[in-house]
């Protein structure tokens, strides 16, 4: 443990400017950006040497070709064949935004492209609380109990790490596909496999090794595709697989993945949300409708923040199907009453985790006073399906690496998710914890940001202990704190939806590519809580003699008094805001965090 904090200092969120790689600004003044947006890309792209161009006017003619993906020609040959001779196919995915859009762009392109009648095609997807994560057993049981049996199972967004039950699979006489973007286990991919896609094998040649699962099984199935135009199966008009971008794009915003110095990402995000806009498909049109006109067009805050908690939610709660269906609508009642079973249950994940995110807070803080690094905290009572919300919370609030413990169905087995901090490398530290104390964590797997565990309940203090050593080792002295980083300030003048206008040419906006944050400090002209249970804030401000309205959300606990009030200045972090009413738009500012000035 470290030496004990001053906890009050702990908490406090610093608010500081961004660091910025100055040969990134000056390349891009040098190629015509503004000045502000040169400060914007400065700031998110250090240490890139490659062109600016392709990030800053994302285009598909910037994807690679699949066959650059180990395994892909394996992968389509094989998939290739069991169209050709009519196999029964499994498409076993993830039960997360991108597991589901996933799903949607396998289904879509073997039924509408390929020709493959549904009652050849079995879904299968997990179970998040009986079944788990990947290619569980129950998963598999459920599979060999298929009548038919299906020959082929491809999976998307999972597979990677599930060697045993891929083993299972094969001697059954099923073929297994892994279609992936997880880290792989130390010993490589599953050798029972009969092909392993993930851009992040170290055979791999893809150059992006940072794209969503729902990407991978994109490109797996173009070149499918391919493969069947070759072969004289499918005539060389078969439509390509470009409308099912639209999917690609909510799952790789969803799922986090970097749109930053990724081409790729970037690209098919602002290809997929062009489609989107077009609503023509009965999801997006039904979602616009729920929203509100003023929603229209949707951004990639939207997909993150409105249409991925929605679909996350019937997973977390109960099974994915309904998520699924909704995607695949035909028609806008159908969406529309799939929508209304994902609203419901958005609404009961939302309290849920306002409930285990006050208990995980309270847990949290003898680990705060003893100055740990890291925040590992089990609800007994908690609901499995919120733990990565409830980490999230956790590392928002106190600037730390958290992992939340709930009981899993396996009994004698707790699951875990785990949320971390730019400096740590989540997946690695859980290797390094594992190769500590290998009976500590027989289960995990995940990304740099996020990860997810299995720990036996005997075993969870040499878990905690042997992944404190292994996140101590990563950050070292690191000062730990919640940190609000921005883009610096704003002249009176920029304070206008021609300065947005000017921002947002440089979107999409997502992970690794933060949307714009400016500091200053504002005058309160005038303030007032709102909201239901009044823990928002209604402010106007004032910036010389520009005035403008500002929101902040969360901004208060119920009969909290703000700690500022008319008059007083403040400095705040913001973000500027398109707001749209009755069809007029006005500038109004988001603010992430303020606190009064001194004097």
């Amino acid at each position: 443990m470290n030496a004990p904090v001053d906890l009050h200092e702990c908490l406090k969120p610093r608010i500081q400017p961004r660091p910025r790689d100055e040969a990134v600004e000056q390349r891009a003044l040098a190629e015509g950006l503004t000045p502000l947006q040169a400060r914007i890309l400065a700031g998110r792209l250090a240490g890139h040497e490659g062109e600016l161009g392709p990030l800053v006017a994302p285009s598909l003619r910037h994807l690679a070709h699949p066959e650059r993906l180990q395994d892909a020609r394996r992968a389509a040959e094989r998939i290739a064949q069991a169209v050709t001779e009519g196999e029964h196919i499994g498409i076993l995915t993830d039960y997360d935004v991108d597991g589901i859009t996933s799903h949607v762009v396998l289904r879509r392109t073997l039924n509408e492209l390929f020709g493959i009648p549904e009652n050849r095609l079995h879904s299968l997807i997990g179970h998040r609380i009986h079944d788990g994560y990947g290619i569980s057993l129950p998963l598999v049981e459920r599979t060999l109990a298929l009548s038919p049996r299906p020959s082929l199972v491809i999976t998307a967004d999972c597979g990677s790490s599930d060697e045993p039950r891929i083993a299972r699979l094969r001697d059954a006489g099923i073929d297994v596909v892994v279609s992936d973007h997880h880290a792989l286990p130390s010993e490589g991919p599953p050798a029972s496999a009969y092909a392993t896609v993930n851009p992040t094998r170290d055979d791999c040649h893809y150059p992006d090794p940072t794209i969503a699962g729902c990407m991978v099984a994109w490109l797996v199935m173009s070149l499918t595709r391919s493969v069947l135009i070759d072969w004289g199966v499918l005539e060389s008009s078969t439509p390509k697989l470009s409308p099912w971008l639209s999917y690609v794009a909510l799952g790789t915003v969803a799922d986090c993945v970097s749109l930053g110095a990724s081409a790729s990402n970037r690209a098919v995000v602002a290809h997929g949300l062009t489609l989107i806009n077009r609503m023509e498909a009965a999801c997006w049109r039904t979602m616009a409708q729920r929203l509100g006109d003023d929603s229209v067009p949707f951004d990639a805050e939207t997909l993150a923040f409105q249409m991925g908690p929605r679909i996350n939610a019937r997973s977390r709660l109960d099974d994915p199907y309904a998520a699924l269906h909704f995607m695949l609508a035909a028609d806008d009642s159908t969406a529309a009453r799939h929508l209304e079973t994902l609203d419901q249950d958005n609404q009961s994940r939302k309290a849920i985790e306002a409930d285990m995110t006050e208990t995980a807070r309270s847990l949290a803080m003898a680990e705060l006073e003893a100055g740990s690094p890291l925040l590992l905290v089990l609800l007994e009572d908690g609901h499995p399906g919120v733990q990565g919300i409830v980490a999230s919370r956790l590392v928002q609030a106190y600037g730390r690496p958290a992992l939340v413990l709930t009981q899993a169905a396996q009994p004698g087995m707790l699951t875990g998710s785990g949320r971390s901090i730019e400096a740590l490398h989540l997946r690695d530290a859980l290797q390094r914890a594992h190769d500590l104390a290998p009976h500590s964590l027989p289960r995990f797997g995940g990304h740099r940001g996020a990860a997810g565990v299995g720990v036996p309940r005997e075993a969870v203090e040499d878990f905690r202990q042997a992944l404190l050593q292994a996140v101590s080792e990563q950050l070292g002295d690191l000062e730990l704190a919640p940190r609000v980083f921005t883009d610096g300030e704003l002249e009176a003048n920029q304070l206008g939806l021609h300065t947005l206008d000017e921002l947002e040419t440089l979107g999409p906006f997502g992970r690794e590519f933060d949307a714009p944050l400016f500091e200053g400090v504002l005058r309160v002209e005038n303030l007032r809580p709102v909201g239901a249970d009044g823990s928002h804030l209604m402010l106007e401000l004032s910036l010389g003699a520009v005035s403008v309205r500002a929101i902040w959300f969360r901004a208060l606990t119920p009969g909290e008094v703000p700690a500022f009030e008319v008059g007083d200045r403040i400095r705040c972090a913001y973000k500027l805001n398109r707001n749209r009413w009755r069809g007029r738009e006005s500038l109004q500012l988001m603010i992430e965090h303020a606190e009064p000035v001194e004097g």
